[in-house]
C-alpha cells in the first residue's frame, strides 16, 4: 500500500510537471509566433474579412492558426488597418469579405466612414457578399463594385426591435422580482414586472428605430446614387434574391469570390492578385515615431471587486479598471487619451469610483471621451468628467436614473417544499431577504435612497456637463438617447468616431494637426498566461450562457440587488 501511494504522488507530480513544461513550450511559441515579421509585397491587395464581433478590446493572441484565424479584429485595428492602407504604397486596393457582422449601429458608422476615407486615397475597395443582412450591406454600399452569389438574398427588409418580458414565467415558478426606479424612462426591471412595454419604453424604441432606419435609408440612398424615397421603397419590397437585387440597382455583380478577385485583378492590371490578409497586415512593420495617446477601453457591464482587467474580454470592474488608469497616468510617455467606451452601465457605486479616477487622470493628462456603440446609464456616468466628449449619431447613450432590484423566492420555495425562518435584530434587517416581500416601510426607506441617489446622478452629469441642474433633470429621468439626439440636448459636445477623437485629443494636448500619433491600447493584448490562469467568475459564465438564450439583459445586476446605474440594454435591432 505505501508503495502504490508513492508512486500515486510520483505519477501526479510527474503530470504536473509535464503540463508545466507544454505551457512554458506553448507560451514561447506564441511569443515567437506572435513576433515573426510579416513582410508586405509590392502591389499587395489586402483582403479584409470582418466576421461576427468587432471588439473595443484586442483580443487574445492565440498562436494556433486555425483558432488564430477566429480572432476578430478589434475596432481599433480595423481603425488602424484602414489608415495604414491608405497610405502605404505597397497597398494597391482592398478586398472587402464582410459576413456575419454581430455588432452596433454606432460601430457600422465607424467602418463605413473608415471605408469613405480609404476611398479618398484613389485605391479601389471592392466587395463580395455572402448571406448578407442590412448591417453587410450598409458597409458594402460605401465601397466601389458589390458583388453577390448568383444564388444568394440580400436580407434587406428594414429593422424591427424585439423586447422580451419574463413576468409571466416567473409567476410559473414562484418568483416574485421588486423593481424601484427613479426616472419614468428607467425600465431596465420592466422585463420582469410587466408584460408588454409601457407607453414610456414604446416611445423610446420608436425614436431609436426612427433614427436607425432614417440613416440605413440616407446610407444606401447616398451610396447607391438613389433618392431616398425610392429606397424607402425598395425597402419594403424586400429581402431579395440576387438577381432581383441586381436588377433593383442595390449591388453591382453576380458573382462569386474568384470573379470578384478577377475584378481587382482588372482594376490593378495584374495578372495574379498578390492577397495579404487584415492580420496578417498589422503584424508587418509598424510606422515608426509619433505621439503616444492611450486609447483606454471601458466594455462590458461595470461591476464592483477586484477583477483583472486583462483577463476577460467583457471585464469593467471598479478596481481592475482604475488600475488600469493609474497606469496610464504613471506613464510619461503617454501625452494624451482617449477614455474609449462601450457599456451599459452597471454598480452604482463601481461607476462613482471610476468617474473619481478618471477625473484624477483628466488633471495630469489632457483627454476625450469617445462613446462607442453604448454610453449609457452608469457608461454615461463615467464619461461626464468635464472633457469633450465624442459619439456617433447612433450610439446609444443617456439613461440618466437609478435601479433597485430584488427577487423574492418565497413562492418558489413553496413549490419545492423549502421552508425559511427568520430571526431578526433591527427593523429592517429583512430588507434584503429573498424570502419575505417588501414592507411599505421598506419601500419607502428604499425610495428616498434611490432618489438620493437619482439626485446625485443628475448633479454628477450637471457639473460634469457645467449646466444647472434644473436644465440636465429634465433630460434625464432614464430616458435612452442615441448620439444625434444627446448632442442637440448638450449631453455630447461632438458627433464622429475616432478620427474625430483623435483630433480632439491633439487639440487638448496643443499638438499640431499633422502630427502622426500612435495610439496606444489599455488593457493590451492578453496572453496564453492569462487565458490558462486567469480565474473565472462562475456567475460571469452562468449569465454568459443565458444571453445566449435571452439576450443581453442585466442578470447578474440585478441579481445583487444594489442601486444601480444600468439601461436596458436587451434593446435588439434588427
Amino acid at each position: 500500500m505505501r508503495n502504490f501511494l508513492i508512486g500515486l504522488v510520483v505519477g501526479v507530480l510527474l503530470v504536473g510537471l509535464t503540463l508545466l513544461v507544454l505551457v512554458f513550450a506553448a507560451a514561447r511559441f506564441a511569443a515567437t509566433y506572435a513576433n515573426r515579421p510579416v513582410s508586405v509585397a509590392d502591389g499587395s491587395t489586402l483582403v479584409l474579412a470582418l466576421e461576427g464581433d468587432v471588439p473595443e478590446r484586442l483580443p487574445a493572441e492565440i498562436p494556433i492558426p486555425i483558432l488564430q484565424s477566429q480572432t476578430p479584429m478589434s475596432v481599433q485595428q480595423v481603425w488602424d488597418t484602414f489608415r495604414r492602407a491608405a497610405a502605404d504604397s505597397r497597398i494597391r486596393g482592398i478586398l472587402f469579405e464582410p459576413r456575419g457582422l454581430d455588432i452596433g449601429w454606432a460601430k457600422m458608422q465607424e467602418i463605413h466612414d473608415e471605408i469613405v476615407q480609404f476611398k479618398k486615397s484613389g485605391k479601389p475597395i471592392v466587395t463580395y457578399l455572402r448571406r448578407p443582412t442590412a448591417r453587410e450591406y450598409y458597409l458594402a454600399t460605401a465601397t466601389d463594385k458589390i458583388f453577390i452569389s448568383p444564388e444568394d438574398l440580400l436580407d434587406l427588409k428594414g429593422l424591427r426591435v424585439e423586447s422580451m418580458y419574463f413576468k409571466q414565467t416567473l409567476d410559473k415558478v414562484g418568483l416574485k422580482a421588486e423593481v424601484i426606479h427613479a426616472g419614468k424612462y428607467k425600465d431596465a426591471g420592466d422585463v420582469y414586472t410587466q408584460t408588454s412595454m409601457s407607453p414610456e419604453t414604446r416611445e423610446v424604441l420608436n425614436a431609436i428605430l426612427d433614427q436607425y432606419y432614417g440613416n440605413l435609408i440616407a446610407t444606401v440612398a447616398e451610396g447607391r446614387r438613389k433618392q431616398p424615397d425610392a429606397v424607402r421603397a425598395l425597402m419594403d419590397d424586400g429581402p431579395f434574391l440576387a438577381r432581383d437585387a441586381l436588377s433593383s440597382g442595390l449591388v453591382d455583380s453576380l458573382g462569386y469570390e474568384d470573379q470578384a478577385v478577377a475584378e481587382m485583378q482588372n482594376r490593378l492590371k495584374q495578372s495574379e492578385l498578390k492577397r495579404i490578409s487584415g492580420k496578417a497586415y498589422l503584424k508587418g512593420a509598424l510606422p515608426s515615431g509619433g505621439r503616444r495617446i492611450a486609447l483606454i477601453v471601458g466594455q462590458g457591464e461595470i461591476t464592483a471587486g477586484s477583477g483583472n482587467e486583462t483577463a476577460d474580454d467583457e471585464s469593467f470592474t471598479g478596481t481592475g479598471f482604475i488600475k488600469l488608469l493609474k497606469q496610464v497616468e504613471n506613464d510619461p510617455s503617454i501625452q494624451g487619451v482617449i477614455l474609449r467606451i462601450d457599456s451599459p452601465g452597471g454598480d452604482g457605486v463601481a461607476s462613482d469610483d471610476i468617474l473619481h479616477e478618471v477625473k484624477n487622470l483628466s488633471k495630469k493628462k489632457p483627454m476625450v471621451i469617445s462613446m462607442s456603440d453604448l454610453a449609457a446609464s452608469g457608461g454615461y456616468y463615467v464619461s461626464v468628467t468635464g472633457d469633450p466628449i465624442i459619439a456617433y449619431p447612433n450610439t446609444i447613450t443617456g439613461s440618466i436614473g437609478v435601479v433597485f432590484a430584488r427577487f423574492s423566492l418565497h413562492g418558489l420555495y413553496d413549490k419545492i417544499g423549502l421552508d425559511k425562518q427568520l430571526l431578526m435584530r433591527g427593523r429592517y434587517a429583512d430588507i434584503d431577504s429573498d424570502y419575505v416581500p417588501l414592507s411599505d416601510a421598506e419601500r419607502q426607506k428604499l425610495t428616498g435612497q434611490i432618489d438620493a441617489f437619482y439626485r446625485a446622478f443628475v448633479s454628477r452629469v450637471a457639473d460634469g456637463r457645467k449646466k444647472p441642474f434644473d436644465q440636465i433633470e429634465p433630460l434625464a429621468q432614464g430616458r435612452v438617447w442615441l448620439g444625434a439626439q444627446a448632442k442637440e440636448n448638450g449631453l455630447v459636445d461632438q458627433l464622429g468616431g475616432l478620427d474625430r477623437a483623435v483630433e480632439a485629443v491633439k487639440q487638448q494636448a496643443h499638438m499640431a494637426a499633422s502630427d502622426r500619433v500612435i495610439l496606444v491600447p489599455y488593457p493590451g493584448r492578453r496572453s496564453i498566461f492569462d487565458l490558462v490562469f486567469s480565474r473565472a467568475d462562475p456567475a460571469a459564465q452562468v449569465q454568459m450562457q443565458l444571453e445566449k438564450i435571452l439576450g443581453k439583459l442585466p442578470l447578474q445586476a440585478l441579481s445583487e440587488r444594489g442601486f444601480l446605474k444600468v439601461m436596458p440594454y436587451s434593446i435588439s435591432v434588427r
